[in-house]
C-alpha cells in the first residue's frame, strides 16, 4: 500500500481559504515568451536577461536606475492639469484627470528631479506613459520648462526622457504651445552651453519628437523604442505604399541619422556620465 492515499477525491478547500500569488510576480517577454521573476527584472535595470527586451517603465523606474543611492529632490511636484477648454468626450477631461491620477500616483504625465549621477549633479525630466498615454498637455510642458529653469540657474545638466503618444488633444492649442516653449527654453541652454541629452524611449511620437525629444546636443534612445511622428498606420494610408522593415524603429533611425546612437539601459547610467563630463569640457 502507498504511504500516502487521498480519502476523498476532488478538491475540498474553500475559495476564500485559497492562496493565489500576488499579481506583478512574474513578467512574460512578449519577444521570446519566456518568463522572469520581477526582482530579476528590477535587478536588471528592467531588461529581459535572454533577450535584451526593454520593458516599459515610469519615472520613479528610471530615477531608481539612475539616481545615485536613490536619492533626489522632485521638482515642483504639485502642478496637476486644470481643464482650460471645459473638454469632454466619452466622459469630462477633468474626470479623466482624476482617474489618471488615482490609478497611477501621479499628478501628470511628467516627473522631473535633480540629484546625482555617479556624483554629477543633473536635473532629469521623465515622462509617465501610464498617465493619459504620456500626453504633452500645458503642464508637462510648464515642468519641463522649469527643470530647463533650474539647469540654467545651478548650471548643471539636463537629461530629457521622452515616451509619449503625443499632444493632448483635451487641450488643444494650449498643448500645442508647449512645443514652442519647451524649444524655446531649450534654446536658453544652447546659448548658456550648458549639456542637454535627449533620451527617446518606447514610444516617443507626435509633438514631443517634433519638439524638444529631437533637439539634444546628443539624441540617444533605447533599442527597439518607437519613435516617430504620426503612427506608421497614418502613414501608410495616406502615401497609399507598404513602408520598410523596421521603419520608426530606433534602429531604423539610427541608420538613418537620425539618432547619435542607441543605448542598452543596463550601460545607461555610465554613457550618460561619460556624455555629460564630455560635454562639460567642450
Amino acid at each position: 500500500m502507498a504511504w500516502f492515499k487521498r480519502k476523498e477525491k476532488g478538491v475540498k478547500t474553500p475559495t476564500e481559504a485559497k492562496k493565489e500569488s500576488p499579481d506583478g510576480l512574474w513578467y512574460k517577454s512578449p519577444k521570446t515568451g519566456k518568463i522572469f521573476h520581477t526582482r530579476e527584472l528590477k535587478n536588471n535595470s528592467y531588461v529581459c536577461v535572454d533577450d535584451g527586451y526593454h520593458v516599459r517603465v515610469g519615472s520613479q523606474e528610471y530615477f531608481e536606475i539612475l539616481f545615485d543611492n536613490i536619492e533626489f529632490e522632485e521638482l515642483d511636484a504639485h502642478l496637476e492639469s486644470d481643464d482650460p477648454l471645459n473638454f469632454s468626450d466619452t466622459k469630462p477631461y477633468q474626470k479623466r484627470i482624476e482617474a489618471s491620477q488615482q490609478k497611477t500616483g501621479l499628478k501628470d504625465a511628467v516627473r522631473a528631479a535633480t540629484g546625482k549621477i555617479n556624483g554629477l549633479p543633473v536635473v532629469v525630466a521623465c515622462m509617465d506613459f501610464s498617465f493619459i498615454g504620456g500626453s504633452m498637455g500645458s503642464v508637462v510642458g510648464e515642468k519641463i520648462a522649469r527643470a530647463i529653469d533650474y539647469s540654467l540657474e545651478n548650471k548643471v545638466p539636463f537629461l530629457m526622457i521622452s515616451k509619449s503618444g503625443g499632444a493632448r488633444m483635451m487641450e488643444a492649442g494650449f498643448s500645442l504651445m508647449q512645443m514652442a516653449k519647451t524649444s524655446a527654453k531649450l534654446a536658453l541652454l544652447s546659448e548658456a552651453k550648458i549639456p542637454y541629452v535627449s533620451l527617446m524611449t518606447d514610444p516617443t511620437t507626435g509633438g514631443v519628437t517634433a519638439s524638444y525629444a529631437m533637439l539634444g546636443d546628443f539624441n540617444i534612445a533605447e533599442p527597439g523604442a518607437l519613435i516617430g511622428f504620426a503612427g506608421p498606420r497614418i502613414i501608410r494610408e495616406t502615401i497609399g505604399k507598404d513602408l520598410p522593415k523596421g521603419f520608426q524603429s530606433a534602429e531604423f533611425l539610427l541608420e538613418h541619422g537620425f539618432l547619435d546612437f542607441i543605448v542598452d539601459r543596463r550601460d545607461l547610467k555610465n554613457r550618460l556620465t561619460t556624455l555629460f563630463k564630455m560635454l562639460q569640457n567642450k
